[in-house]
């Protein structure tokens, strides 16, 4: 091995520990904050704006990674899609990820700084859920509803770094997501569910039972229902309203998936799921565009 393999192997396990490969993971999350960001400022919200929230969401979901990779390391082993998560291997130390966790929060933070006192505010809990999160998964039924909770944050700090504060068009986004959350995270605990049965993890899909695939299906509807009637006063016309169709049809879509139960059918519905809030938001975008 060359001198200068070593630094590379290091920055390529860093890479790993932040599913820099794995971009469904942030996208799921971005989408919903631009449309917020995009409902908020009646339109495009300036490109400041729009750096902040996309590299912050990138930052914010890599930092995640860490903080439940390093909660998980005495269980991943135990799951067949996790047991070689660097942590888990021992090829990055707990000290190693922490720093590394700590590093993206901080630059996410400054990128909150740069806009309203308030945004800031807000940004202190989703950092405090974002840590919590994977601990609930030892005793709270459905995690998957804790994970909502610190993923919609991007929506509450949207409306509060353009308007200064958060009505009540930007909590019913935060019910629509949650709902949307509920429904991909259930998709990705089905994946392992065998797997988290044996260690005792709690998950959506192990609460749900045999109702695991009506929950998903009730929970994407849900999610589009709310997101439909909150935006129907901005009078955003047709590119709404078909934006709303294409993703009810990707909800069929993943119940094709999902109805067998089959680990690669769940994944991919899981992975694939960031289509249905990017179709919401091109919808929304273009609806703005065109008033």
């Amino acid at each position: 091995m060359t001198a200068a393999a070593g630094p590379r192997s290091k920055l390529a396990l860093y890479l790993d520990l932040i599913r820099f490969d794995r971009p469904a993971g942030w996208l799921v999350l971005v989408w919903p904050t631009l449309t917020a960001l995009w409902v908020a400022a009646e339109g495009f919200p300036g490109w400041h704006l729009l750096l902040v929230f996309v590299l912050g969401t990138v930052l914010m979901r890599s930092a995640g990674c860490t903080v439940n990779d390093i909660a998980d390391r005495n269980f991943d082993r135990h799951v067949k899609r996790t047991q070689a998560r660097p942590i888990t291997t021992g090829l990055v130390s707990v000290r190693e990820a922490a720093m590394v966790g700590a590093s993206l929060a901080l630059i996410s933070l400054a990128l909150v700084l740069t806009t309203r006192w308030e945004a800031v505010a807000w940004s202190v809990p989703a950092v405090l859920f974002t840590i919590l999160y994977p601990y609930t998964k030892r005793f709270f039924a459905m995690p998957q509803a804790f994970l909502g909770i610190a993923f919609n944050f991007g929506i509450v700090i949207a409306f509060a770094a353009v308007t200064g504060q958060v009505g009540s068009t930007a909590w019913v986004l935060w019910l629509a997501n949650m709902c949307m959350v509920l429904g991909y995270d259930t998709e990705y605990a089905m994946v392992d569910r065998d797997d988290d049965l044996k260690i005792g993890m709690k998950t959506s899909a192990i609460t749900l039972g045999r109702f695991d695939v009506l929950g998903v299906m009730a929970f994407f509807v849900t999610c589009l229902a709310l997101t439909a009637w909150v935006l129907q006063p901005y009078q955003l016309g047709w590119p709404l309203w078909a934006a709303v169709a294409v993703a009810g049809a990707q909800v069929v879509w993943h119940y094709t998936l999902i109805r067998s139960r089959q680990r690669p059918g769940c994944f991919t519905a899981f992975s694939k799921s960031h289509w249905m809030g990017a179709t919401v938001f091109a919808g929304v975008a273009l609806g703005f565009a065109l008033r």
